[in-house]
């Protein structure tokens, strides 16, 4: 589910809430780091829990429209189709995503229950739902495909109160958002129910890269710092002690400390990060420091790379 730029990303959010170095106890960083991580674990298990909300809200609306006489016979079948939705099913059947959900505390839409209307009231209204045919599993799958890419993901009253819930989630929601659709996509009817519950990390060696990643940057600040200083005598003191600072020290981790990132990853990823998060002449200035760096290590054959190479 996590990638090496939003691990990168979680990094430099930690970095710059601390401003840290390298005579601080780090662990209360790396605690931080960790926690800020897991937490988007947390939102992923929130958007399924949301989900099997709108599943319950559908059976209850199915419900009452077979009480009313008046309902037409299309408007039953649609909502029978939405009720007994087979891949929402799976969903809400998920003894084990339900225990985990329900553990974790994150089963609070009963609570926050006008978003669950919100959003039903717009798929009722959406021609996703008017054109929904049921009754196969796979229908039954791209019409959670389309009412989660096309009406909830988007939702701006959704996504301010996930902001409101935790500020780390806005962050993490496009990760997250990505990740749950390419599960969904490859979902089958029989698939177990770990299907729906994936590791955060890809493997250990992304968790090792966030921690050294954070931990290298910290107790080499001041070199980093130094380092920096040599190639911008002409630019704002202000901009280096700004996220641009902390980007920069976070590239020429990489360049010293692993080996395996070639150079050319790392600076790509550091300005696609700035292009997002920082001031629109970031990028400029971080692609500038970072290329005299390179080819000064280039020229003095400082820091050579090796290995496969790790995004």
């Amino acid at each position: 589910m996590l990638n090496r730029r939003h691990i990168r990303i979680k990094v430099m959010q930690s970095l710059y809430a601390f401003n840290g170095t390298e005579s601080d106890d780090l662990t209360k960083d790396e605690k931080f780091l960790l926690h800020s991580i897991d937490s988007m674990y947390d939102l992923y298990l929130s958007i399924l829990a949301l989900l099997t909300a709108i599943h319950k809200k559908s059976k209850d609306y199915h419900q009452k429209l077979q009480n009313i006489h008046l309902a037409t016979e299309d408007g039953v079948e649609n909502s029978s189709n939405f009720a007994n939705n087979q891949f929402l099913e799976l969903i809400s059947g998920n003894t084990l995503l339900q225990e985990t959900i329900t553990k974790k505390k994150l089963d609070f839409w009963d609570l926050d229950s006008e978003y669950v209307d919100i959003l039903f009231k717009l798929i009722l209204k959406s021609k996703i739902y008017s054109e929904y045919s049921g009754n196969d599993f796979n229908n039954d799958k791209q019409f959670v495909l389309d009412i989660y890419s096309e009406i909830i993901a988007p939702n701006d009253k959704l996504y301010d109160y996930f902001e409101d819930k935790r500020l780390t989630w806005v962050d993490d929601l496009p990760v997250v958002n990505t990740s749950l659709i390419k599960i969904f996509r490859k979902l089958k009817f029989n698939a177990p129910e770990t299907a729906l519950l994936p590791e955060l990390y890809k493997d250990m060696d992304d968790k090792k890269f966030a921690t050294e990643l954070l931990r290298k940057t910290l107790l080499n600040t001041s070199s980093f710092s130094e380092e920096i200083a040599k190639k911008t005598t002409n630019w704002d003191s202000e901009r280096l002690a700004s996220l641009d600072g902390v980007l920069l020290k976070m590239a020429i981790c990489e360049f010293q400390k692993f080996p395996s990132i070639p150079q050319k990853v790392t600076i790509n990823e550091y300005l696609e990060i700035a292009k997002e998060y920082s001031t629109p002449k970031s990028s400029l200035f971080i692609n500038g420091i970072l290329d005299k760096i390179v080819k000064e290590y280039q020229t003095n054959n400082l820091h050579p790379k090796s290995g496969r190479g790790l995004r």
